[in-house]
């Protein structure tokens, strides 16, 4: 898959293509882009799913937000960034690797939805309004002790929106019902998670996109043991993807931008490989 060193550029210059993919989307705009510069329609609606394929197509989970978890135009906490950050990650990966996933097709999925069997790799953000149903934690339990692999991201800071330890006890208490028996342990920087792709030694001052302190790596493995294959990565007081969505926007320097890249393409491959 190349060199460190080779694959270090390739990210710096992915990251120009990204910038000027960024900026034709800002012009036309599109149904249903989440953040600054892009259109998106009024009240919200999510893009259609395409077809499964068996091409890797990234999904992102839907849920009903808690109260307090609706943006302007009723959108849901769950589509923050969406779906430009991972349009963005999706470039990334198929240019460092032979993956060839869908770039521009984003699907959504309910966790009570037999659908998300069909893919290996689960996305969930904005988790401190996150509820479920029965049926959607028992689905979500059904998709991980089968392999599925969750990714967890965006935490705000402390009593942001009247979220208390930004929004991890909501978090936490909603896992529970998922896994009633797991426990969240916090990530190692040799846990193979961190060196799947790219050799990432370092997590303590790991770039934080809100600039409120360090992230915080957490994760669930199976049967509780660290030794075996990891499950969900969760990472706390942190935003990975929002360095995805403002890649092409000049928000964060290149060097952070890339160390979040780095992330995500670590954890894709992880989670298809194991």
């Amino acid at each position: 898959m190349g060199t460190p060193a080779r694959r270090l550029g390739v990210l710096t210059t992915v990251a120009l293509v990204v910038i000027a993919g960024v900026a034709a989307l800002a012009q036309r705009g599109v149904d249903g882009l989440n953040g600054f510069g892009g259109g998106f329609s009024w009240p919200y609606k999510p893009l259609p799913n395409i077809p499964y394929d068996g091409r890797f197509t990234f999904v992102r989970v839907r849920y009903e937000p808690a109260p307090g978890g609706r943006w302007p135009g009723s959108r849901p906490s769950w589509i923050h960034g969406y779906p430009l950050a991972e349009r963005n990650l999706m470039k990334i990966m198929n240019e460092v690797s032979y993956l060839g996933a869908h770039e521009d097709d984003i699907n959504t999925v309910a966790l009570d939805d037999p659908e998300l069997d069909k893919y290996p790799i689960a996305y969930i953000i904005e988790v401190g309004w996150w509820t479920v149903t029965d049926r959607e934690a028992a689905g979500l339990r059904a998709y991980l002790q089968k392999g599925g692999f969750l990714f967890v991201d965006d935490f705000k800071p402390p009593g942001w929106r009247g979220l208390y330890g930004g929004g991890w006890e909501p978090f936490a208490a909603t896992m529970k019902r998922v896994l009633p028996d797991a426990q969240i342990l916090d990530m190692d920087p040799n846990d193979p998670v961190f060196h799947s792709f790219f050799e990432i030694e370092h997590i303590d001052h790991f770039p934080q996109a809100y600039v409120s302190g360090d992230p915080i790596f957490k994760g669930i493995f199976e049967d509780n043991d660290r030794r075996k294959r990891l499950m969900a990565i969760i990472n706390y007081n942190t935003d990975v993807s929002q360095y995805w969505e403002w890649s092409g926007r000049g928000f964060r320097p290149f060097d952070q931008t890339n160390e979040a890249y780095k992330l995500g393409v670590n954890y894709l491959i992880y989670g298809l490989t194991h």
